[in-house]
C-alpha cells in the first residue's frame, strides 16, 4: 500500500480536488515521516509544524469553497533556508544569521503562498551556499538518505536529502555552479536550475549575484515542470529578472522526442571521473538515441576553463555581497569591545565559516589593485568564450546531454581538499556562468547509490530540457526508487 507520503504530486492533487483525501492529511503525514526518519537526514534546519497544519487548513478550505486552485494547492513543500520567509527564520546556514527573521518575503514565498502550498520548513545548506556537500552548515551535515554515512551533495544538500527520504513532496533550493543539480544527481531526484533571468531573486540572500538562481527539486520532471511555473516570472524589484512570458511548461510534456537534436559535449568526458558514471551517462545517451533523438558530439572548447574563471568571478562577487554583513545593522554582532574597528573584525570572525572566509579572501584578492586585470579581468573573457560556445552549439541542437557529478555520493569527511570539492561542480558551472538552464535527473546506480544525468538548454528553453527528461523517465524506472530509511 502506498504511504501519502510516497503520493506523487499528481496523484496527492488529484485526490485533493476529489476530496479523497485532505491537506491535513497530507501534511501530517509528512510531519509523521519527518519525524521518523529526520533523526538520521537531518535535512531540515527548522521544521514549521504549526504552520503548516495552519496552511493546510486554509487550503482545505479553498478546496470546499470551489476557488480557482493552482496545481500546488495544499501540496507540502520544503524551502531552502537561503530564501527570505518573512517572520520566519532564514539563517543560510550560517551562525552571522542565526536569528535572523526577515521582514518580507522573497518574491518566489510570495508566488507560493498564493498558490496554497504547505511549507513544511527550511533546509540546511553549506553555509551562504558556499560548498558542494553540506558540510559547511554552521549548524550540523546532513546526510544522503541513500547512504548515511555519505553526503548528500550541496549546497542544496538539505531540499534534495528532505525530497529523496520522502520527508517533502517537492523542495526548493538556489544554484550558483551546480547547487541544485548535483545535490539532485547524488540523492536520485530531479534538479533544475532555470536560465539566469526566469526566476526572480528578490529575496534570496545573494551569494554571487549574477549566477544566483532559484529551482526545483522533485521526484519526476512533470512535477519539476510544476514547481517551475509556479515561481517563474516577471517581477520588477528584480532588475536582472526577463520581462519574457512564461510557457506552459507542462504542454509539451508529450513522451515524444523524435528528431530532436542533442549535442554530447566531447570536453565533458574529464579524467577522474568515476567509471561508472561515464557507462551509465553513455548509456542514457544512447536510450535517447533509441527514443528517436538525432545525437551528434559537439565541442565547447571553452568550458575546461570554466572551474577556474567561476573560483575567481563567485568569489569576487561574495566578497562584494557579504561586506554587508558588518554587526552593525542585522545577524550576528560581537559586542564585547568598545573600539569598532575591532568589533566588525571580530564579527566577521566568529559568525562566517572556515569555507566562506576563503572565498571571501579569494575574491577580495581577486578585485584588489594590481590584480584586478590579471584575474577579475580574464576570467570575465573566459566566461564571455564560454557563453559563445553554448550559442554557437545551440544553433545546431536542441539540447546537452552529459555527466551530471563526476562521482556518485562520497563520504562525509573524505574531501577535505577544497580544490577537489571544487571539482565537484566541473559538469554543472559552465551552465552558470553562460546563464542557460540545465537540469539533473535519476540516471541510473552505482553499488547502490544514485547516477545522474544532466541535460542542459538554451536560454529559457526549459520547456526542451523538460521534455527530454520526462521522455526519459517515462521509459526508466530511477526516478521511482526509493532508499531504505
Amino acid at each position: 500500500m502506498t504511504e501519502l507520503y510516497q503520493l506523487t504530486i499528481h496523484e496527492a492533487g488529484e485526490l485533493l480536488r476529489q476530496r479523497k483525501i485532505s491537506s491535513v492529511e497530507l501534511t501530517q503525514a509528512h510531519l509523521e515521516r519527518i519525524r521518523a526518519v529526520e533523526e538520521k537526514v537531518k535535512a531540515f534546519t527548522l521544521v514549521t509544524d504549526d504552520l503548516a497544519l495552519e496552511q493546510a487548513h486554509a487550503a482545505d478550505r479553498r478546496i470546499a469553497n470551489g476557488d480557482t486552485l493552482s496545481p500546488l494547492t495544499g501540496i507540502p513543500l520544503a524551502i531552502k533556508d537561503v530564501i527570505c520567509t518573512k517572520d520566519i527564520p532564514t539563517t543560510c546556514g550560517s551562525r552571522m544569521l542565526e536569528n535572523f527573521r526577515p521582514p518580507y518575503n522573497a518574491t518566489v514565498m510570495e508566488r507560493l503562498n498564493a498558490a496554497g502550498i504547505v511549507m513544511l520548513g527550511k533546509t540546511n545548506m553549506d553555509e551562504f551556499s558556499m560548498g558542494s556537500s553540506t558540510e559547511h552548515s554552521a549548524f550540523f551535515n546532513t546526510h544522503n538518505p541513500w547512504d548515511l554515512e555519505r553526503a548528500p551533495g550541496g549546497s542544496s544538500g538539505g531540499s534534495a536529502a528532505a525530497v529523496a527520504a520522502g520527508m517533502a513532496m517537492g523542495a526548493y533550493g538556489s544554484d550558483t555552479g551546480g547547487s541544485i543539480r548535483q545535490p539532485g544527481a547524488l540523492c536520485n531526484v530531479v534538479g533544475l536550475k532555470p536560465t539566469y533571468g526566469r526566476v526572480s531573486r528578490f529575496g534570496l540572500i545573494a551569494f554571487a549575484s549574477s549566477l544566483d538562481q532559484i529551482g526545483p527539486f522533485a521526484r519526476d520532471a512533470r512535477y519539476a515542470a510544476l514547481l517551475l511555473q509556479a515561481i517563474a516570472g516577471p517581477d520588477p524589484r528584480d532588475a536582472t529578472c526577463s520581462p519574457q512570458a512564461v510557457p506552459n511548461y507542462s504542454s509539451t510534456l508529450d513522451g515524444n522526442i523524435k528528431g530532436m537534436r542533442i549535442g554530447v559535449p566531447e570536453e565533458y568526458w574529464v579524467e577522474g571521473t568515476q567509471p561508472d558514471v561515464v557507462a551509465s551517462a553513455r548509456a542514457n545517451i544512447e536510450h535517447l538515441r533509441a527514443l528517436g533523438a538525432e545525437v551528434e558530439p559537439v565541442s565547447l572548447p571553452h568550458t575546461r576553463y570554466g572551474v577556474a574563471a567561476y573560483y575567481i568571478i563567485a568569489p569576487a562577487e561574495a566578497s562584494a555581497n557579504l561586506a554587508r554583513y558588518d554587526g552593525v545593522k542585522y545577524g550576528y554582532s560581537y559586542q564585547d569591545t568598545d573600539d569598532m574597528w575591532e568589533a566588525m573584525e571580530k564579527t566577521r570572525q566568529y559568525g562566517f565559516g572556515a569555507e566562506v572566509k576563503r572565498r571571501i579572501m579569494l575574491g577580495t584578492y581577486a578585485l584588489s589593485a594590481g590584480y584586478y586585470d590579471a584575474y577579475y579581468k580574464r576570467a570575465e573573457k573566459i566566461r564571455s568564450l564560454i557563453r559563445q560556445d553554448f550559442e554557437q552549439a545551440f544553433e545546431k541542437f536542441d539540447v546537452l546531454a552529459s555527466p551530471a557529478s563526476p562521482t556518485v555520493a562520497f563520504k562525509l569527511g573524505e574531501i577535505s581538499d577544497p580544490y577537489q570539492m571544487y571539482l565537484q561542480d566541473v559538469f554543472t558551472i559552465p551552465a552558470n556562468l553562460a546563464g542557460i538552464c540545465g537540469v539533473s535527473i535519476p540516471g541510473g546506480f552505482s553499488n547502490g547509490l544514485p547516477i545522474g544525468f544532466q541535460l542542459l538548454g538554451n536560454a529559457f528553453a526549459e520547456e526542451k530540457i523538460l521534455r527530454v527528461a520526462h521522455a526519459f523517465a517515462q521509459t526508466t524506472d530511477y526516478h521511482t526508487r526509493w532508499p531504505n530509511l
